[in-house]
């Protein structure tokens, strides 16, 4: 018997997002930096646009790991502006930056998933 599902797409992403992830808590900090800056991106958008996009943003963003993203740069900046893979909203990508640097602060007195999940 398969899974019941809240909505049913022909999207197999969307499917295999909501059988493997929707609902489901995520407690890691890269986890949750990475839920934190996809929800930013899709402002104003589907959430399946950022399903379809995830990998690219993936790869954009070395992993979602905050140590990495925090050390992006202007040049970093420029690059992710032109890749067609991801959402290119200058505001958005430096937020994601931002985040990622909070994120690392946070981890001195309170970590992100402590916060989160306080």
């Amino acid at each position: 018997m398969a899974a019941a599902r809240c909505w049913e797409s022909a999207d197999e992403a969307y499917n295999r997002y909501h059988d493997e992830e929707w609902g489901r808590p995520v407690t890691d900090e890269r986890g949750l930096y990475e839920r934190l800056c996809l929800e930013g991106f899709q402002s104003g958008l589907s959430w399946l646009t950022i399903l379809r996009k995830r990998e690219s943003f993936r790869a954009a963003f070395a992993g979602f790991d905050p140590e990495r993203v925090a050390e992006f740069n202007e040049a970093d900046v420029e690059r992710l502006l032109a890749d067609a893979g991801i959402v290119r909203h200058r505001g958005k990508i430096e937020a994601a930056i931002a985040n990622a640097r909070a994120t690392l602060a946070l981890r001195e007195e309170r970590p992100l998933p402590e916060l989160v999940w306080a």
